[in-house]
């Protein structure tokens, strides 16, 4: 008699079934579950990362051109601008210099590339911070000014965050001072415009940083991000950003004739692309800011005619002091100017003249570079770089601005066409 085999009873195998059911429907339920998660957050990073442009009147703030000018985007190394802004800051309270040392700490020796690669312990000056940060974006180096100017960099971000809203940028928040990747460190191509004109209107003397083509630090040469500078005529400025989030972004600033313009891009698929469309945007710029009355860059004589008996008393004036002319002074609200330097050459005097009249813009209007000669009795030329043709509260403003300066009253406005010739 053979032993039979045990089988399940139906009500066994019915429970079988629905356990394996029931198994089946939770895992095809969690796979859906996190496939739509997976959905929604690849949409929400594409919502962040889109792109986004604008172009404004730098003088004015008008805006020029905008794509999605308030989507926020993760703003990479553009976040530098504001860890500069906050340099500047503190170099004009006096609570720091040029030559003040800065202190790499071991946080600040790890920070990933791009970084200027010093060791903890090492030292760097604020002038080569400021500098390493504009061609370099030393990641480094902006945690080392962060902790220098808060002992922590999350309290130098509050920091940066409480200017931020100061300077109406509402939608940004920072969370480090180098842009590394964040998921709360947000901005938008509005508030970036904000932010390069409150560069250039609170602190025109150090605007000419953002132009320097490369750093030399220690034997190493570190050239500009910004390729524009060499390719784009009249760009000298802003910054460059790049994470894998955000794509390639770019604050770009350019002058011409006595009119400037700021491009943003965020979100470029490419350095190449993102340069190219900066060049349109720039070139639309200007397109729709031409004939805006504005400062005159240019060596030529007013347009205005000078009376005949003008040109000859002009022609006979020896070459001296214009404010020391013995002519009774003009009562026209535009005769005054500032000096910035005196020069042995008659170039240098102009790019130091013109160099200023790019970083004041809103104080400059109707100005005019004038280079003025002073024969020194050793018989050497001195080439004086002056703007002339402005009102005295806007000679007296930028004055207040720039370290030196020297407030000019003319005693013709005539006297502004002879210095320009």
């Amino acid at each position: 008699m053979g032993i039979e085999p045990i089988r399940p009873k139906p009500t066994d195998t019915t429970a079988a079934g629905n356990c394996r059911v029931i198994t089946d429907f939770v895992s095809r339920a969690l796979a859906v579950a996190i496939m739509v998660l997976t959905i929604l957050s690849v949409s929400i990073q594409a919502g962040e990362a889109k792109f986004a442009s604008m172009v404004i009147d730098a003088d004015t703030g008008k805006v020029l051109h905008q794509v999605n000018p308030d989507t926020r985007n993760y703003p990479a190394s553009l976040t530098k601008m504001m860890t500069l802004y906050k340099i500047f800051e503190r170099v004009d309270q006096g609570k720091w210099s040029m030559a003040t040392r800065i202190r790499i700490s071991a946080r600040a020796a790890r920070q990933p590339a791009s970084r200027l690669g010093l060791r903890a312990g090492d030292m760097i000056t604020v002038e080569e911070a400021i500098l390493s940060l504009i061609t370099k974006s030393a990641n480094d180096i902006a945690t080392a000014v962060a902790e220098g100017i808060s002992g922590r960099e999350r309290d130098f971000a509050l920091k940066m965050t409480a200017t931020a809203r100061r300077l109406g940028m509402r939608s940004t928040t920072f969370r480090n001072a180098s842009g590394l990747p964040h998921r709360g460190q947000m901005s938008t191509a509005r508030d970036m415009a904000r932010l390069a004109r409150a560069l250039m209107r609170d602190f025109p003397h150090y605007y000419h940083y953002f132009s320097t083509p490369s750093f030399e630090f220690r034997g190493a040469t570190h050239k500009n991000h910004n390729k524009l500078l060499k390719s784009y005529p009249g760009a000298d400025g802003l910054k460059t950003g790049y994470i894998r989030a955000s794509g390639f972004n770019l604050v770009a600033s350019a002058a011409r004739n006595g009119q400037r313009v700021i491009g943003i891009i965020f979100g470029g698929r490419s350095s190449t692309m993102r340069n190219r469309l900066m060049v349109n945007l720039l070139d639309k710029g200007f397109r729709l800011t031409s004939g805006r009355a504005g400062l005159r860059i240019t060596s030529a004589a007013p347009p205005a005619p000078i009376a005949a008996t003008a040109k000859t008393a002009l022609a006979a004036e020896p070459k001296r002091e214009a404010e020391k002319s013995t002519k009774t002074p003009t009562a026209s609200k535009h005769a005054w100017g500032i000096q910035v330097g005196a020069f042995a050459k008659q170039s240098q005097a102009r790019s130091a003249a013109e160099n200023v009249a790019s970083k004041l813009p809103s104080l400059m209007t109707n100005g005019r570079i004038a280079v003025v000669p002073l024969q020194k009795r050793n018989g050497r030329t001195l080439h004086r770089a002056r703007i002339h043709g402005l009102t005295q509260r806007q000679a007296y403003r930028a004055c207040k601005l720039l370290k030196d300066c020297l407030q000019v009253r003319l005693a013709d406005p005539l006297e502004v066409a002879s210095a320009a010739r």
